[in-house]
């Protein structure tokens, strides 16, 4: 699948900031699954300084400085991507038992190794009762892979989507408890669970396709960034996502722009500038096939 995505970020100031530093990640990954044929940043206003790199989790990040007082910044970015298949629960038959032993015996070093995503992040303790949660509603699975398709899906089943609930700092035990939430929220519960039972697991933000009602046209802007989860299954299987806001498993619907520990390693746009008072910021996203462009054209 081929899709056309844009990406609008805008934050407007009270008080004009003199100075603003920022790492900027939305820039799609590219990978075996993933492909980008064109993309560009644009940032207004103009950057004094500004510089295109990758972390060590292989995001493409833009830095950029302002020196000059403005009112308003705005991020504009566009891409085409082609996403193919992605990969399956897998089907070696290891359990969540035996992921849990590999991941401990696994000796790998490099940003895919399972050593990065086991333990505690800035925004993720690993949470003992999300842990017993998922592996209750698992019993019945016979691999690893039918395992945490089901905890997936019990969260969608049990969390309500509610936007407002809570904020990017909200505490893991916090939505454990209220059993509400956005995505965000979902994805680091569910890391949160893994984690503590011995599972490597990673947080993703990108965007995901979604359908207007039948008859009815796109809506320019109504679409917005998701996150989701990654989870090692052994050596074999490798990396598979799972989306726990809608309780399945991530497919060609997903595009991936960032992968991290929690949040905090992928925000779009982070960074510290000098101002006073609070900012508004506003958000839009586009994501269209390539097929159903052309044949509005």
């Amino acid at each position: 699948m081929i899709y056309d995505i844009t990406l609008k970020i805008s934050y407007h100031y009270p008080q004009a900031v003199k100075d603003a530093r920022h790492i900027l990640r939305i820039r799609p990954r590219e990978d075996a699954e993933q492909k980008v044929t064109a993309q560009s940043v644009k940032v207004l206003p103009t950057p004094d300084e500004a510089a295109v790199d990758r972390d060590f989790f292989g995001n493409g990040i833009d830095h950029i400085r302002l020196h000059r007082p403005h009112e308003q910044l705005m991020v504009e970015m566009r891409a085409r991507v082609a996403v193919a298949s992605r990969r399956t629960e897998g089907t070696d038959g290891r359990t969540l038992a035996d992921i849990r032993v590999a991941a401990l015996n696994s000796r790998a070093a490099d940003a895919e190794a399972p050593a990065h995503f086991l333990g505690a992040s800035r925004l993720v303790p690993p949470l003992l009762p999300a842990s017993d949660y998922l592996k209750c509603h698992a019993r019945s699975a016979s691999t690893g892979g039918e395992a945490v398709l089901a905890m997936t899906q019990q969260i969608h089943a049990d969390f309500a989507y509610t936007p407002g609930a809570t904020r990017i700092d909200t505490p893991v035990e916090e939505v454990f408890g209220s059993r509400k939430g956005v995505c965000q929220d979902f994805a680091h519960l569910m890391i949160a669970g893994l984690r503590a039972g011995g599972i490597p697991a990673a947080y993703v933000s990108g965007f995901l396709r979604t359908d207007p009602p039948p008859g009815r046209p796109r809506l320019e802007g109504r679409d917005a960034m998701h996150a989701w989860v990654k989870v090692w299954l052994g050596p074999v299987t490798g990396w598979v996502g799972f989306d726990p806001t809608n309780g399945i498993v991530a497919s060609a619907d997903h595009i991936e722009v960032a992968i991290g520990r929690d949040y905090a390693d992928v925000a779009p746009v982070s960074g510290v500038l000098v101002t006073s008072g609070s900012q508004r910021m506003r958000h839009a996203v586009d994501v269209i096939p390539l097929d159903e462009r052309e044949a509005g054209e």
